[in-house]
């Protein structure tokens, strides 16, 4: 804690060389920042199986070649060049490649690499060679592949599984109305898929999707002559939700069984795993009030309910994310995730129901398990313990609950574990590092730096970076970025751009690269004169149960208050324009723009709302109802984010943006806000994205971020 007063009180501070003159394009801030100006890494580096060594692929002059190594190597040696790899497929009678595939080493004794669509595996010392995925499957959608030769998926609505010999269709009555085997409930609660292969992969879990009982909602195709409607199923707060099932498929009986998940039919089944013996499967469901949860278990054989281990409820809301995991060599014990203390934590459960202890406590989060070592005994996580902007590693007991700390700094980590659990590749990257590998020996704590990249900005003029924090009125913590313009004068005056979001499941700044920030539009518009500024209001991710609840039923309210937090701040700094501010935000952050300006008048002098939310009642079922309860349930909460019914009291320039193909906030927001601003005769600014859905993505974002940038430098003087 003592190093968080440091970082709170003093600020990070990072400045460059005024001799430093090349200024960032658009491109270069928007598009390049993905590809030649991005932090260099390893490429496709990973553990090699059976092994303790790593490998990544390298350049050798111009020629691509693997390298390998361990901890005790003083340098890399080469491993495979593409010459080798060409001679071992031309004994194969395979093609050849003109460049190196990308290869996986780390999954199994055989080289793992894809050939035209055909994912083969290849024995490095004999002249053998499988078929493991036959190139049509590349066609088909929601791949899934068990690892024991079988893979799932979907083609027209309905699922399939192939083992190269002969595909079964395992459902028939597939439509628009009725999907198999894909994502569900709008991908909310951390679903990302919709099948679930059993641990031994002869069996499958699948989601059934009856969406006939919702409205079909219009996405405008522009592309034909003439466009043509693509109906959508879009529940909207407080309508009738879509109906979900599990089955499981066996593919040694070519049956299917559905779980016997029960009433109400409008509910969320989610966070699906298998017990290690393939016998069960868990589910955690949540009512549609997402109040509560219970953690069922089913037989995967009948289908039959057995019992609920236990139950999560809370005033506001429950909100699962993770599965069960089992414990490595322990199958009747696992690792449950939760908040219910008020901050997310780790938990060890029997599978009768049992809590047997809280294995990680404290005013901090478990952001994600990384695995177990080879006993089973310890497992790793990464967490926000040493500051809410760090994310370092630690390894935990299960039998002591004791931790011991990885990582080391105030960056971010992600890892990767190796199967013995005695080796870590950690990457890392903080607000002087662009990027950094680091090979970790567990035990001794010893570690080989294999990267540490050069500045990818090095050449540019940059503006001074500063992270510190805030008060909010309630004495609460607001972590802030501040960029301050290109040669900075404190005895001048300078227009200022904020930037938020405010939403759950996002932290803007981190203590990582660049702020924590994916692009380089804020020091591109730092080289242009002006001071950018971003704070994490109430609402935003790693900062504990009370700090996001704040915002429920009453969405928009504690992040305005915040908000004006960060404006008095600005206020205070002699060097600002308080005359030429500018705000910007997207999503949730683009309803928090609209809803400040209508609600602060005047206090920015202009803004842009990119898809942004209008009016919670068009918004979806899932994350809408669960932070803002029903319509009916909170009328006056809704009727607080209908901005349509407040146009009136815009002062200052909006420039509203909308993807024309969105299917997350649906375009209906934009274009009913702009009508009652027609109506009640107030201007603003529209602009759309053909082609794009909620995000505005490839060489398109460089244009969108181009006009905000216009758009500010045209009013803000």
């Amino acid at each position: 804690m003592k190093k968080l007063v440091v970082i709170t009180s003093l600020g990070f501070c990072f400045s460059v060389a005024l001799c430093q003159t090349k200024l960032l394009t658009i491109e270069d801030a928007l598009v390049k920042n993905k590809t030649s100006l991005a932090p260099q890494n390893l490429d496709q580096l990973q553990f090699v199986f059976g092994s303790e060594d790593y490998i990544y692929l390298d350049k050798d002059g111009s020629k691509e070649v693997w390298k390998r190594g361990n901890i005790n190597s003083k340098a890399t040696q080469p491993y495979l060049s593409l010459q080798q790899l060409n001679s071992k497929l031309k004994l194969r009678g395979m093609d050849t490649f003109s460049t190196m595939p990308a290869i996986d080493f780390s999954t199994s004794a055989d080289w793992i690499l894809t050939i035209k669509g055909k994912k083969m595996g290849i024995q490095s010392s004999v002249i053998n060679s499988k078929l493991l995925v036959d190139s049509i499957i590349g066609t088909k959608e929601n791949v899934d592949e068990s690892g024991k030769g079988l893979i799932a998926f979907t083609d027209r609505f309905n699922l399939y599984v192939s083992n190269l010999h002969y595909t079964k269709q395992v459902t028939n009555d597939g439509t628009s109305d009725i999907v198999y085997g894909t994502s569900v409930h709008r991908d909310e609660f951390g679903i990302t898929k919709g099948t679930f292969w059993s641990n031994k992969g002869n069996q499958l879990a699948f989601y059934r999707m009856d969406q006939s009982m919702v409205t079909g909602y219009p996405i405008i195709d522009w592309e034909p002559r003439p466009a043509k409607a693509i109906n959508i199923k879009y529940p909207m707060a407080g309508d009738a939700s879509h109906h979900v099932t599990v089955g499981v498929y066996n593919n040694d009986t070519k049956t299917v069984t559905y779980l016997q998940t029960g009433e109400p039919k409008e509910q969320y089944l989610t966070n699906i795993a298998w017990s290690p013996d393939d016998k069960f499967i868990y589910i955690a469901v949540v009512n549609r009030a997402q109040n509560q949860m219970k953690l069922n278990q089913y037989d995967a054989a009948t289908g039959f309910f057995v019992k609920t281990l236990f139950e999560e409820k809370d005033e506001k809301y429950v909100e699962p994310l993770v599965p069960v995991l089992f414990v490595k060599n322990k199958p009747t014990q696992f690792i449950w995730q939760s908040n219910r203390d008020g901050w997310n934590h780790l938990y060890l459960y029997d599978t009768n129901g049992t809590l047997l202890k809280q294995l990680t406590g404290g005013d901090w989060e478990v952001l994600e398990v990384s695995g177990f070592d080879a006993t089973g005994d310890h497992l790793f996580f990464l967490s926000t313990q040493q500051s809410p902007l760090t994310k370092n590693v630690y390894q935990l007991s299960l039998k002591t609950s004791q931790t011991k700390q990885l990582t080391n700094g105030e960056g971010v980590h992600k890892v990767e574990i190796n199967k013995s659990g005695k080796f870590i590749l950690d990457k890392a990257n903080d607000a002087a590092h662009a990027s950094s590998i680091q090979l970790i020996d567990v035990a001794s704590g010893r570690s080989v730096s294999l990267l540490q990249a050069k500045d990818p900005l090095a050449d540019f003029a940059l503006g001074q970076m500063n992270l510190f924090t805030i008060k909010n009125k309630e004495g609460a913590l607001l972590y802030c970025r501040e960029y301050k313009p290109v040669n900075f004068d404190a005895t001048k005056k300078y227009p200022v751009i904020v930037y938020w979001y405010g939403g759950t499941h996002s932290q803007l700044i981190t203590a990582g690269y660049n702020g924590g920030a994916k692009d380089y539009w804020f020091q591109y518009m730092a080289e242009r004169g002006y001071l950018v500024f971003t704070l994490d209001t109430r609402g935003s991710d790693n900062r504990g149960k009370n700090f996001e609840q704040s915002l429920f039923r009453k969405a928009g309210d504690v992040q305005m208050d915040d908000m004006m937090s960060g404006v008095e701040y600005l206020h205070s700094l002699p060097y600002v324009d308080k005359e030429n501010m500018g705000l910007f935000g997207w999503s949730y952050g683009g309803f928090l723009t609209i809803d400040f300006m209508l609600n602060h008048p005047g206090t920015f002098k202009a803004s842009v709302a990119g898809g942004p939310v209008t009016d919670w009642r068009y918004y979806e079922i899932m994350y809408g109802e669960r932070y803002m309860d029903t319509p009916t349930e909170n009328p006056e909460g809704y009727a607080a984010t209908d901005l349509s019914q407040q146009v009136e009291k815009l002062k200052g320039k909006l420039l509203l943006i909308h993807g024309l193909q969105d299917n997350v906030v649906v375009q209906q927001h934009s274009v009913r806000f702009v009508r009652a601003a027609i109506s009640k005769n107030v201007q603003v600014d529209y602009m759309i994205y053909p082609g794009h859905e909620h995000n505005v993505l490839g060489k398109d974002r460089a244009h969108l971020y181009g006009k905000v940038s216009e758009y500010f430098k045209s009013n803000l003087k």
